[in-house]
């Protein structure tokens, strides 16, 4: 089975302008209580946009995902997907969108297969249709249809778990596709196939965010980057602004200076050493 769009003729979707902007974002804030996880922030991001979304653990990456999806109400600004308001009309914002989230939860006690046909129930998509689609991604992932029909989710590997929760978030074409982390528990093969898929659907004109910590694949896939920390944007711009702007050639180097981490290996040398005194 090989990666390409020409074997998968329901991905593709009319290519956008590149300027027309998919995703827009003002004066965006989320509050827990008296803790402010996403402060204030701006952004806008147009069809066909590869995105790298970065910051260190607790910056607000999947908060501001999650207002983005429809999943948590921003408690303050404003943001639009695709046109939709996504506190007015979740409901539109929810079908032109997917989401691969970090937990990668599902119904354990289904079996794949039943967990792919609800979630194609959700989206109205016509049985025949939903499992010509569900076949065609087991053949991509190397899922055979025995074991998407006959075992729970709970059965799974960490692995086999992943590339369901990703063909949930990709069946029912999605112009607008979220990912965080989504290459937990996938090994070198499959992490590559995901990669390109990725590329691939900004290609095919798809707006994709890309979350994650592996900053060597956000450097190599991703045509902007965005950095946030303590819920601000600290830097927005391509790898090659980035690098002008810092004096730094490494994405890693680059993260560690914007947000403070840049003594890290010191410290870690530092540790190192009093353990074994």
């Amino acid at each position: 089975y090989q990666l390409g769009f020409s074997n998968c003729r329901w991905y593709s979707c009319p290519k956008e302008d590149g300027s027309a902007t998919v995703i827009s974002i003002r004066q965006l804030s989320k509050r827990f209580g008296d803790q402010e996880a996403v402060r204030a922030i701006d952004l806008e991001i147009p069809a066909g946009q590869l995105v790298g979304l970065l910051g260190p653990n607790g910056a607000g990456k999947s908060t501001t995902i999650k207002m983005l999806t429809g999943m948590l109400l921003p408690s303050s600004g404003t943001a639009e997907v695709y046109g939709f308001d996504v506190v007015r009309q979740p409901l539109e914002v929810k079908r032109v969108v997917g989401y691969v989230p970090e937990s990668g939860a599902v119904f354990e006690s289904l079996t794949g297969w039943e967990y792919l046909e609800l979630v194609a129930a959700l989206y109205h998509i016509p049985d025949d249709e939903a499992h010509a689609r569900i076949r065609r991604f087991g053949q991509f992932f190397e899922l055979d249809e025995e074991t998407l029909r006959d075992k729970q989710l709970s059965a799974y590997s960490k692995g086999m778990r992943q590339k369901v929760v990703i063909t949930s978030a990709l069946l029912h074409n999605p112009q607008v596709i979220f990912f965080d982390e989504p290459l937990n528990g996938l090994d070198a093969n499959v992490a590559l196939s995901v990669k390109t898929l990725i590329t691939s659907l900004a290609r095919e004109g798809k707006t994709v965010v890309f979350c994650s910590h592996i900053l060597d694949v956000v450097e190599r896939i991703c045509q902007r980057i965005v950095i946030l920390h303590q819920g601000r944007i600290l830097a927005d711009g391509t790898l090659a602004e980035l690098q002008q702007r810092c004096g730094e050639q490494s994405l890693e180097h680059i993260f560690n200076q914007l947000t403070g981490t840049r003594n890290l290996l010191a410290r870690a040398e530092e540790f190192a050493r009093g353990l074994t005194q």
